[in-house]
């Protein structure tokens, strides 16, 4: 797909999201009609803007702590001091991945009680794992001989990790994380069985009360924005990929008579 489908999907997506939101509020007769065994077939209990943006919140936190801590995580393992825990990390984030989405916020709920925080640790815990992954096999593909020009033209190990490494590395790591984000999304309607204001409302009450048109408005903001934020990395993706080859050149024209 070209650059300019990839926006065009992107910009179809982003007015589908703000229609539907803005048109299920509206849409009783809608759901009346198709659904007529049910006596209220709308959700009315919260504003579907509201609950998006609540989505968008919790998912962003927990996406930008997980990038902290398992980007983190992933860098200090591959330099020297840190390359001998690389085994132990990678146990303990696969692990923390096996565990059920519900069972992990069960487990906080006691300790942080219900509403945001536990879902911030769930999302934040099963983001971990492909972001530092990410990281790791990013800074791996970066070729040897770039780091020896850079450090025979004088780079400090912090130089060279800027301006060569983490570059060069960047493509990796924004795949990893629009992995976690995209996955964030969907499991954070989880969040709402701990009562933290998500899209998952309306389908937690739908399931629990057996109204399919409940779960329907909740499930198709949750798909949309999904769409829409994996868009968006796809678009920023693009942006950085002209900075990739000038980034890999970069030692290698310097190290030039």
């Amino acid at each position: 797909m070209s650059r300019l489908r990839r926006r065009a999907a992107l910009i179809l997506a982003s007015l589908g999201l703000a229609g539907l939101l803005l048109a299920l509020p509206r849409s009783a007769a809608l759901f009346r009609l198709a659904f007529p065994e049910l006596e209220r077939p709308l959700y009315l209990q919260d504003d579907f803007a509201a609950l998006t943006l609540s989505h968008l919140g919790i998912v962003a936190l927990s996406s930008a702590l997980a990038l902290l801590l398992g980007g983190g995580a992933g860098l200090w393992t591959s330099r020297p001091a840190g390359r001998e825990f690389r085994p132990l990390l990678e146990s303990l984030l696969s692990l923390a991945q096996s565990l059920p989405p519900v069972a992990v916020l069960a487990a906080t709920v006691p300790l942080l009680g219900f509403g945001a925080l536990p879902a911030l640790a769930a999302l934040t815990l099963y983001s971990l794992l492909p972001i530092a992954h990410a990281t790791l096999a990013g800074l791996a593909s970066v070729p040897p001989d770039m780091r020896e020009v850079a450090a025979g033209i004088g780079m400090s190990r912090r130089q060279i990790l800027l301006r060569v490494e983490l570059p060069l590395a960047a493509p990796v790591i924004l795949a990893g994380v629009r992995t976690a984000v995209v996955i964030n999304i969907g499991t954070a309607a989880l969040a709402s069985t701990v009562g933290a204001k998500t899209l998952g409302l309306p389908i937690i009450v739908g399931l629990s009360g057996f109204n399919t048109a409940y779960v329907i408005q909740g499930a198709l903001p949750v798909a949309l924005l999904a769409i829409v934020v994996d868009q968006l990395f796809q678009w920023l993706d693009d942006a950085v990929a002209p900075q990739r080859q000038p980034a890999a050149n970069k030692a290698s024209a310097s190290a030039k008579p």
